[in-house]
């Protein structure tokens, strides 16, 4: 199950892909053009628009999501591109032939996957020998911040425990080396670029995104809290701390690339 489903979730992801410099990244791991290219975990298809302008119409990129509504939002945006096609299917077990890419890209997917190593296994599997496969992901989201209270990262670190029981890992994105070493990827590196970074108070989109969260996980923070109430209080309290003009906000996401042999 997804844990951060809501009504706002696909706008929430749209201004996410929209809000990073995905283009250096996916050039600085390896995509050029004429790739065939996967996205496994696509949302609302962002970051495949890009990768279909990078590869250009000599390439081709495939999108796969878990989300029917997301799958059909991609496909209605990109209507026109005939060199980008998207489907409905589970990242760990695509149904795509092997061999068929030479890129293979997920983003802020192995957090929520409890057996990412399934996960990370298939896009092996898909990726010709010779192909790049490329995690990116979260770590330590929340928590780097500064001031930050200790009854606010108390109440933080409860809710990344409460979210570990239900397979979300928080910190995936510092494991993803070691996994993409032990499944026999070569040629294996780590590139660390921002997430978000507010120096002063967050702007509006990073406070949407916090809020949104927020919300979808309001059946989990009730439980820790004690109380939909008290819940509210911490999240009140975290988007203030957002806004003060005097604090420091980052996190980081981990961008890990590998050459099948």
């Amino acid at each position: 199950m997804y844990l951060m489903e809501s009504e706002g979730e696909s706008r929430r992801l749209w201004e996410q892909e929209q809000s990073q410099d995905t283009r250096a990244v996916l050039r600085r791991t390896g995509l050029k053009p004429g790739d065939r290219v996967l996205d496994a975990g696509c949302g609302p298809g962002g970051i495949a628009e890009l990768m279909a302008e990078l590869v250009g119409e000599g390439g081709h990129v495939t999108g796969v999501d878990l989300h029917e509504g997301r799958v059909a939002e991609a496909k209605a945006r990109n209507a026109h591109r005939p060199h980008l096609t998207f489907f409905q299917g589970d990242v760990r077990t695509t149904g795509l032939p092997p061999d068929a890419f030479d890129y293979a890209w997920s983003q802020y997917v192995f957090e929520y996957l409890p057996d990412r190593h399934a996960a990370l296994a298939e896009l092996i599997r898909v990726t010709r020998p010779g192909g790049r496969v490329v995690v990116s992901d979260i770590d330590g989201l929340g928590f780097q911040n500064w001031p930050f209270p200790e009854r606010l990262h108390a109440g933080m670190q409860r809710m990344v425990e409460a979210l570990a029981s239900r397979g979300f890992d928080l910190h995936v994105g510092r494991k993803v080396f070691s996994d993409f070493r032990r499944a026999g990827l070569a040629n294996v590196r780590v590139h660390l670029v921002p997430f978000y970074l507010a120096a002063g108070a967050a702007e509006d989109r990073l406070v949407r995104d916090w809020k949104t969260r927020f919300e979808a996980l309001a059946p989990v923070g009730a439980a820790v809290f004690g109380s939909q109430e008290a819940y509210q209080s911490h999240c009140d309290d975290f988007l203030a701390m957002l806004a003060d003009p005097e604090g420091l906000k980052y996190a980081v996401t981990l961008v890990t690339e590998g050459t099948k042999p």
